[in-house]
């Protein structure tokens, strides 16, 4: 059968069972590739920062050690800086401590009285009252006025009965000049402890003058005695030790009244 003989209606029913087939197909043709795609979201998760590398705990540890090791040592030459410094402090207060010694007993020597012959002996007593340590006249007495308290040891004093020894006699006269310069009543030492005849008291007279009453020359007496009660002022209570030649009957502690 001829084409151009197929009836119009036979056509238009053929094109409408086509149509349905014909969108099938056009709902399942591939997207344009040409056309822009949109980028899908970068879902990858970015890499974790590296962890910083584990600290060095041995160099750590030898750096604390070593600190350790340098105030340990800080310490000990701060311990030894303070010795030293107080073995120096100790060295200078002993040399300052002796110094006033020294100091100490060249004032005591200044300040004794001269002693002019064998026999006499001044020393000082810290505690002292005024006016009774020794100081020489200014002009050589003619004329001296003395009260005296002897202090004699066995043997020492012809016709007494003397029981102390030699060095109890000396220790004794000692504190007896000691009480007697710290101002006790010298009559009152005289009475209680002399081997002479209270009261005890003596003028002398230098060589070549004329002894007054009651007066004795210088050279008539032992030397010792003298010796002291000339070089002393009024006041003035000095002591003569024992010696066999100057000072034969044991100590004199002297007063010089005049």
């Amino acid at each position: 059968m001829s084409s151009r003989h197929i009836p119009s209606g036979l056509i238009l029913a053929f094109l409408l069972a086509a149509l349905p087939v014909t969108a099938a197909r056009a709902s399942m043709a591939p997207a344009d590739s040409t056309a822009p795609v949109s980028t899908p979201a970068d879902t990858t998760v970015a890499p974790a920062e590296p962890a910083p590398p584990p600290a060095d705990t041995n160099a750590s540890e030898s750096k604390s050690e070593s600190k350790d090791e340098a105030a340990k040592e800080e310490a000990k030459d701060a311990s030894k800086a303070k010795k030293a410094e107080e073995a120096k402090a100790a060295r200078e207060a002993k040399k300052a401590k002796d110094a006033a010694k020294k100091a100490a007993k060249k004032s005591a020597k200044k300040t004794e009285a001269p002693a002019a012959t064998k026999g006499t002996v001044t020393p000082v007593e810290a505690a002292a009252a005024p006016g009774t340590m020794p100081v020489k006249p200014a002009t050589a007495p003619q004329r001296v006025q003395v009260q005296h308290i002897l202090i004699g040891f066995t043997g020492s004093v012809p016709g007494k009965m003397i029981s102390r020894s030699k060095d109890e006699a000396k220790k004794l006269a000692y504190e007896i000049l000691d009480r007697a310069r710290k101002g006790e009543d010298f009559n009152e030492l005289v009475a209680k402890y002399t081997d002479d005849s209270p009261p005890g008291i003596y003028g002398m007279v230098e060589k070549g003058l004329q002894p007054g009453p009651g007066e004795y020359p210088r050279d008539g007496m032992v030397a010792a005695f003298g010796n002291v009660g000339f070089n002393i002022s009024p006041g003035n209570i000095g002591i003569a030790d024992y010696d066999s030649q100057a000072s034969p009957f044991g100590w004199h502690i002297i007063k010089r009244l005049k």
